[in-house]
């Protein structure tokens, strides 16, 4: 049987929440980002004509567009329409996987057999703006690749359809860049020796592709040619992510009990940004020598900057620990989770803070977590076997 797979994307979301409770804002440039020195969040598409895009500059932004409105950003409110959008997807779709905080995928193979399946989709976005008032573009295909493709042409053409026999022909005049895994490097080099368009590069030998971009390559291939057998993954919301440390001896060393603090906060703040999660509320716990114990909670702004909950943290554990005893055990709790598919904080975080987590990030990915870690938390080692990490979803 052939699948039937949907992609949906809220349009310009962060842009038309605003714009949904203020009606002054429709039809206007506008930016939603942080400071002068800060990154483009997101912006409408009145913006985006002047060349404004995702992840830029702010500064860069306004030389741009000079006219444009620029706003701080309230992820409570995306937040919150994000899981109406979600309720009533999952309420009527079969499998439903949330990508993003504004992105799904729908696994509606079958379908077609009671109810034509473009049909159907058309009614359940329909159902979506009616109810959130938000507007959405959907594409349907025969896997992930095609229908998330599909969507960013919709933006243009409208919500698009494209069965098996006419996936190859919608590929292949199609920039590489559409490919969801092409970044700019990948791209770059790829231009270097003349495949620009997805037809180019599927006829290209996958042995040639796997030589020069390793496992990448082979995949790659895969999806210039319409092939994709991942599944649409059912979605669960992750409640929250915690750590805790028991010391082999029990310690009342406040510098030391602070590093492995800061050690537990790195690790936790970037398996956030790894898993595109923005935390909202803080927790720490204390257990003391004759194991009372006690914890300490409050919220924050949606983030996963290492520098801002690391700030919390330390505030949180010194109105805590007040009895002077010693301590066996501490933890940190990250709770309150919203899906992001940016890898920091864009609403906080400069263009200079921006540049430093991307490359430490990087290094982790690729080394290892303790490739590089500030020299305060490097006592604490994540493969201590004292040391607990647990997921609750």
């Amino acid at each position: 049987m052939e699948r039937s797979v949907v992609h949906i994307d809220m349009n310009t979301f962060f842009v038309s929440c605003e714009r949904l409770i203020n009606s002054g804002l429709n039809g206007i440039p506008l930016i939603i980002g942080g400071g002068e020195r800060g990154v483009v969040a997101s912006c409408s598409y009145e913006a985006r004509r002047f060349g404004v895009r995702s992840a830029m500059p702010i500064h860069m932004a306004m030389k741009l567009c000079p006219q444009a409105k620029i706003m701080k950003g309230d992820m409570e409110l995306y937040s919150r329409l994000s899981h109406d959008i979600t309720e009533i997807i999952q309420e009527k779709a079969p499998v439903v996987e949330k990508a993003s905080i504004d992105e799904f995928y729908l696994d509606i193979t079958g379908m077609d057999k009671f109810h034509g399946s473009y049909k159907w989709t058309s009614e359940l976005a329909q159902t979506v703006t009616k109810e959130t008032g938000l507007p959405l573009t959907f594409a349907l295909s025969i896997n992930k690749t095609v229908s998330k493709i599909g969507t960013g042409e919709g933006k243009q053409k409208q919500n698009l359809e494209i069965p098996e026999h006419l996936v190859q022909s919608f590929l292949k005049p199609l920039s590489i860049q559409k490919i969801p895994m092409v970044g700019e490097k990948t791209f770059q080099l790829l231009s270097r020796i003349g495949i620009r368009t997805i037809g180019t590069l599927s006829e290209m030998p996958a042995e040639a592709l796997e030589n020069m971009l390793g496992k990448n390559g082979t995949e790659l291939w895969k999806k210039a040619n319409g092939i994709d057998n991942n599944p649409v993954e059912p979605y669960r919301e992750k409640k929250s992510i915690s750590t805790e440390h028991t010391f082999l001896q029990d310690t009342i060393d406040i510098d030391r009990l602070k590093r492995v603090l800061l050690g537990m906060v790195e690790k936790l703040a970037f398996q956030l940004r790894s898993e595109e999660w923005l935390a909202s509320t803080v927790t720490i716990k204390i257990r003391y020598a004759n194991f009372d114990t006690e914890t300490k909670q409050c919220r924050v702004q949606y983030t996963s900057a290492d520098h801002i909950l690391t700030k919390t943290v330390q505030d949180l554990f010194d109105k805590l620990y007040q009895r002077r005893m010693r301590l066996r055990l501490i933890g940190v709790r990250f709770s309150g989770l919203v899906r992001g598919t940016y890898q920091i904080d864009l609403f906080q975080d400069t263009e200079e803070m921006l540049a430093l987590y991307q490359a430490m990030d990087k290094m982790k990915s690729r080394y290892g977590f303790d490739a590089v870690m500030r020299c305060a938390g490097a006592s604490f080692k994540p493969n201590n076997k004292n040391e607990i990490l647990k997921r609750k979803p």
